[in-house]
């Protein structure tokens, strides 16, 4: 039976945690993401938990010490943002490409620079190719039930690849939501525990991990690596079906919102959702037919489920949380535009980067971006591909 509370996102993943109980957390503190090693910490000063707590010198090391600690046997786990993502760059390929299930929370923040503190996505965008699952929630409830999954998805035996639980910074890390949370017993029931069938302690198989791959053999094993990803897509559904039956609450790769008859559609990703759907809801009322789709699970990309939701749409424009600096548009729409260039009839398709550095996202603007598309439908001109909404100087938005 679910127990109601009031948490922050932060809280929300730091609860999962504890009642998950992994073997180790090695932590290093970077806004917006603090307060989770910070309630950890707690929860071992109190004895909530068995975990070994470990503090060390900078993000790389943090994730290096859960490398050692899962390649031995152990369940590991972090959280970092921004430029701490940035720093375990390096090691995250090799967590990845050593096949370890390393869960690691991210509380989404802008890189520098400018310097900036507060939400989009060019942290974990800039880490999309590096092997992590990456899965991102619109709210507090998405953020903690993400992460009682998210174990069981990188542990799956031909998946074994680590998995980026994202969160927005601030605006779902630190916003205090109603939330209802599982009983502890329960949740351990439902992830289970960790028994690798390969690992550097196991003196009766012994192994390397993350040796020298030579020509001859290194680009086998991106392939495998590559294999596990579109696995992971298998096991991402099994257990968020698991996850409805044991808890009630359904998940799948996306989620569509009203697109059951929808001609002009949004995608986008996170807590701006919220505010597209109420826009949605207003241009229902008023006869038009709007939809949108949030994509929970960026890797591994839906690009086949995606395209068949959009196939019968007119227009759609991809809502990019994030600069790609590309001069044609964002990660998601890049990945949008690819899914869908096989469909027999495409929709017009457009590209608006917003919300960067924290920059508001409102129901006007939604609904602004919908009167494009509306204008796009009535006109059959497309007019600028890759635009920007939200920002301060002298160029108009497209409109």
């Amino acid at each position: 039976m679910s127990i109601r509370d009031r948490l922050s996102g932060n809280e929300a993943i730091a609860t999962a945690m504890r009642q998950i109980n992994p073997d180790v957390f090695a932590m290093f503190p970077i806004t917006p993401s603090t307060e989770i090693p910070q309630y950890f910490a707690q929860y071992v000063a109190d004895g909530k938990v068995d975990t070994e707590f470990i503090c060390v010198e900078s993000e790389h090391s943090s994730l290096s010490a859960c490398i050692g600690a899962e390649a031995a046997g152990c369940r590991a786990i972090t959280a970092t943002s921004s430029a701490g993502l940035s720093f375990m760059n390096e090691v995250l390929y090799v967590a990845a490409s050593s096949r370890l299930p390393i869960v690691l929370a991210v509380a989404c923040r802008a890189l520098t620079g400018p310097i900036n503190i507060n939400h989009d996505y060019s942290d974990s965008m800039a880490e999309r190719d590096s092997g992590f699952i990456q899965i991102y929630a619109e709210n507090n409830q998405e953020a903690y039930d993400n992460y009682l999954q998210a174990h069981r998805i990188g542990e799956t035996p031909d998946v074994r690849l680590p998995v980026m639980i994202c969160e927005d910074g601030f605006i779902t890390s630190h916003a205090l939501e109603n939330i209802e949370l599982e009983r502890d017993e329960d949740v351990r029931a439902f992830v289970g525990e960790y028994h690798p069938e390969h690992y550097l302690l196991k003196s009766e198989n012994p192994l390397a991990v993350g040796p020298y791959g030579t020509s001859p053999y290194y680009m086998e094993a991106r392939v495998a690596q590559a294999e596990a990803m579109k696995n992971a897509k298998r096991a991402i559904l099994e257990v968020a079906a698991d996850f409805e039956r044991t808890f009630g609450r359904k998940y799948g790769l996306f989620e569509e919102y009203r697109m059951e008859d929808a001609e002009i559609a949004l995608v986008l990703m996170g807590s701006s959702a919220g505010t597209a759907k109420a826009a949605v809801d207003e241009l229902r009322e008023q006869g038009v037919q709007a939809g949108l789709i949030k994509i929970r699970v960026f890797r591994p990309f839906p690009a086949e489920e995606l395209a068949e939701a959009l196939k019968h749409c007119k227009a759609v424009a991809v809502l990019d949380k994030s600069e790609g600096f590309s001069a044609c548009g964002g990660p998601l729409f890049a990945e949008t535009a690819a899914a869908c260039i096989n469909l027999d009839r495409r929709p017009k398709m457009v590209d608006i980067v917003y919300g960067l550095g924290g920059r508001d996202f409102t129901v006007d603007q939604a609904k602004r971006v919908f009167a494009r598309l509306g204008r796009i439908v009535e006109t059959g001109e497309i007019g600028p591909v890759y635009t920007h909404m939200g920002q301060r100087d002298l160029r108009e938005e497209a409109q």
